[in-house]
């Protein structure tokens, strides 16, 4: 029996085999081939796929049309046929008119009265645009399985749905454990119930959320981590899930700490002229006043006098090792209500002695300055990093001015700043009148390592230690800048809600008397014959020791009565901490003051680690050792 097709290219009827049946005209491809593999005949469908007319179908070999690298699939599947039910399904690549495309075959095999094929009948669909659909998913699957990021899916309740390798990496927890133990995948990192609603009330409206994170791991390691919260929505636009992406920056922020820390001490290099300038003059006053009063004869009105110059250069020494140690030492970022206008000063005074005499210095402060929340270390490095730029701006002289005042969020929010609502801010002005900046490169000055300076006059880290320390504190940054004219950098920071400067007590006062039984531990003679004087003078019982052995013989003797120990940290040989290990031992209950010029931070943490909180910095005043020793023998009593 035959039937007539349509030629798809003459429109003339051809004459088949009609083994099509009902595919005949359906607008699937379809096609009969014999077991050799050849076409016998295909339906208008299949001829127009291959760009070819039904009548040159006829005869052709299936492996002309099929993708080389399926055509072994397409031979195997021929061996399927000839099994009963002699039905079956492949899935292979034809190369047709529009491209290589994927088409899923049904095939039926007719047999002849011995059992043996005679053709094959094969119904298609073209599953081009699934297969691609299944070929991105894999891709994106193993993406999201093998990325260096950790990855949590939660629905919208935070509710874990999705972890992928690398957030059981680094936290150690699987899907199954945050199911088990309801974990909160969203809360780790955030310091405050404040900071986790704030969290919620971003991602609740739909946007995106952005933050860094100290978290601890399960094994105790403490991690830094940039996270990343978006909405998933759905093709309607609703939000259906949470994407949370999470990047390990510990590195990153371990290489940030260095840098700052290096421009620090380069910074610290612009001030050691200056430093060197200020300890002559006071060493030439304490020499010449001390040498003034040893010569004898004097009234004793002129040696008063002397001597309280003297003392006064020796305040005035101390609080210059104060702030370089301050500024110098490489220490945790510590928030404390800070003046903004007496750092200003101080640090000027500074300065003005180290800058070219050249240039001169304004300041221009707000009256009665509200305290700022902030590092004191770091925003004096803000001070510094900006006058120094200031400086080199004026390679030929000029003026530097230094203002503060307040400033409204309603104000800068007016002006396009990115101020918080309600709050209030600090501005801190520093003013140039130098050669001003070109448009293009005040857009890059924040930038690491960027500098117009000269090859070895610069490390171009100035300013974006700035920024960084800015940010931090949750401020920003303003820059005006005219060519020949000069540049004022306007950094912005928000005032601490309801604190107020607290203003400096006076330490003068009488030094406390006592009959308590004292063990006094420094290596300086002069110093430690002093102190055991001046506690003799006020009643107490004093020992003392030269060397932390000593101390160490002293406090094993347990017939010696020691009530409380006033310890040098820094000695030769066994040192402060050794010593304080030893009486824990053997007198725990005695009170311990112990007395540094510098404690670093991991030697305060051994300290703690020993219950160890009471702490003096040198130099001192004797009255202040007095009182904080009689503070201390008072508080063990109670």
């Amino acid at each position: 029996m035959s039937v007539l097709l349509s030629d798809s290219i003459t429109g003339e009827p051809s004459p088949v085999d009609n083994l099509l049946g009902p595919w005949e005209n359906s607008a699937d491809p379809a096609y009969c081939c014999g077991p050799d593999g050849r076409l016998i005949a295909g339906n208008l469908s299949f001829a127009r796929k291959f760009g070819r007319a039904v009548s040159m179908l006829r005869g052709l070999s299936l492996l002309e049309l099929i993708h080389p690298d399926d055509a072994a699939l397409e031979q195997t599947s021929f061996a399927e046929l000839a099994r009963p039910p002699h039905r079956g399904v492949t899935e292979n690549r034809w190369m047709t008119a529009a491209g290589i495309r994927w088409f899923a075959w049904e095939k039926v095999a007719q047999l002849d009265a011995n059992g043996q094929i005679t053709a094959i009948r094969a119904v298609g669909r073209d599953i081009t645009r699934q297969r691609l659909a299944e070929e991105q998913y894999h891709r994106l699957s193993s993406a999201v399985e093998q990325s260096p990021v950790a990855i949590v899916i939660t629905d919208l309740d935070g509710r874990a749905q999705y972890v992928n390798p690398k957030f059981t990496e680094v936290t150690g927890r699987t899907l199954e454990d945050i199911l088990d133990s309801n974990v909160d995948v969203f809360r780790d990192g955030h310091t405050s119930e404040e900071s986790y609603q704030q969290f919620w009330d971003t991602v609740r409206k739909g946007q995106e959320w952005l933050g860094e994170f100290a978290t601890r791991r399960t094994d105790g390691a403490t991690i830094w981590e940039s996270v990343k919260v978006s909405p998933v929505r759905n093709p309607a636009g609703e939000i259906t899930n949470l994407l949370c992406l999470r990047e390990d920056i510990t590195g990153r922020k371990a290489l940030e700490a260095e840098l700052r820390q290096a421009h620090k001490m380069e910074s610290l290099g612009t001030l050691a002229g200056g430093i060197a300038h200020d300890f002559n003059n006071l060493l030439a006053i304490i020499h010449g006043y001390a040498e003034f009063c040893m010569q004898g004869g004097t009234e004793p009105a002129i040696l008063q006098k002397g001597l309280q110059e003297i003392h006064r250069a020796a305040q005035r020494a101390s609080g210059l090792v104060k702030q370089i140690l301050t500024f110098s030492r490489k220490a945790e970022v510590r928030y404390a209500p800070v003046d903004l206008n007496q750092l200003a000063r101080d640090l000027i005074a500074l300065m003005a002695e180290t800058f070219p005499r050249t240039v001169t210095f304004q300041l221009s402060l707000a009256d009665k300055l509200p305290a700022l929340m902030g590092d004191q270390t770091q925003l004096q490095q803000i001070v510094l990093n900006l006058c120094v730029n200031a400086r080199d701006a004026m390679p030929k002289g000029g003026t530097i001015t230094v203002s503060t005042s307040i400033r409204s969020a309603a104000e800068l929010i007016a002006r396009h700043l990115p101020a918080e609502p309600g709050r209030r801010y600090v501005r801190l002005d520093v003013a140039d009148t130098g050669c001003g900046m070109r448009p293009e490169v005040r857009a890059r000055i924040f930038e690491p390592f960027f500098t117009t300076k000269q090859t070895n006059q610069g490390t171009g880290l100035g300013l974006a230690v700035v920024y960084g320390i800015v940010s931090g504190h949750h401020g920003f940054i303003d820059v005006d800048s005219t060519i020949d004219v000069g540049s004022t950098f306007h950094v912005y920071l928000p005032l601490a809600a309801d604190v107020a400067v607290a203003t400096p007590t006076s330490t003068d006062g009488e030094f406390p008397s006592g009959t308590e039984s004292l063990l006094i531990v420094d290596d300086e003679n002069s110093l430690r014959t002093l102190l055991a004087t001046a506690f003799t003078r006020k009643g107490y019982r004093v020992s003392t020791a030269a060397t932390g052995l000593e101390a160490i013989e002293l406090i094993g003797d347990t017939t010696r009565p020691i009530d409380a120990i006033l310890l040098d940290l820094n000695m030769p040989g066994t040192n402060g901490l050794e010593v304080l290990k030893i009486v824990r031992v053997c007198r725990p209950d005695v009170k311990v003051l112990v007395v540094s010029g510098h404690i670093s931070a991991d030697v305060r943490e051994e300290f703690k680690q020993l219950n160890q909180n009471e702490f003096l910095q040198k130099p001192y005043r004797l009255e202040e050792v007095g009182r904080r020793m009689r503070a201390l023998l008072d508080e063990s009593r109670t």
